[in-house]
């Protein structure tokens, strides 16, 4: 049987648990987040460290997501911007937008785009707010240097 599952070099194949005997369906088998959900996953709890240190730079102030930025954006064609930041206008509140592929990019490792996810948004909640970062991250902003 282990032959069926290791055919030609190409990674296991045929199901790698058995069926349920009670219902007939094979267990699910855990999985890794896909990358969006991982990412999405990285912003929540960037956004929750940032309430529970400095609440006030999150007042009027949303945050989202885009895949890449669009083309339009001002900025050049020679950087590609990991987030930008909108100042809010009548009518409306402040914007942060990360994003996701590039920043996905930069980082090497999962735990180092957590930490780049952390460090993007303070950054532009900074220059939104007018906070300087240590307050907005007063348990270090910049400690962890392994994020590359």
């Amino acid at each position: 049987m282990a032959h069926r599952r290791e055919r030609h070099g190409r990674g296991l194949r045929g199901p790698l648990a058995l069926p349920n005997p009670f219902t007939g369906v094979p267990a699910a088998l855990p999985q890794r987040p896909r990358s969006a959900e991982f990412f999405a996953a990285c912003v929540r709890a960037a956004v929750a460290r940032v309430n529970e240190d400095c609440p006030q730079a999150l007042v009027a102030i949303d945050i989202g997501i885009e895949d890449v930025p669009s083309a339009q954006g001002p900025w050049s064609r020679d950087r590609v911007p990991l987030a930008a930041a909108l100042s809010p206008g009548p009518g409306r509140h402040g914007q942060v937008v990360l994003f996701r592929r590039p920043l996905e990019r930069r980082a090497r490792t999962r735990r180092g785009l957590r930490i780049l996810v952390f460090r993007t948004l303070v950054e532009q909640l900074a220059a939104l707010t007018g906070l300087p970062p240590a307050e907005i991250d007063p348990s270090g902003y910049g400690a962890d240097d392994d994020w590359d």
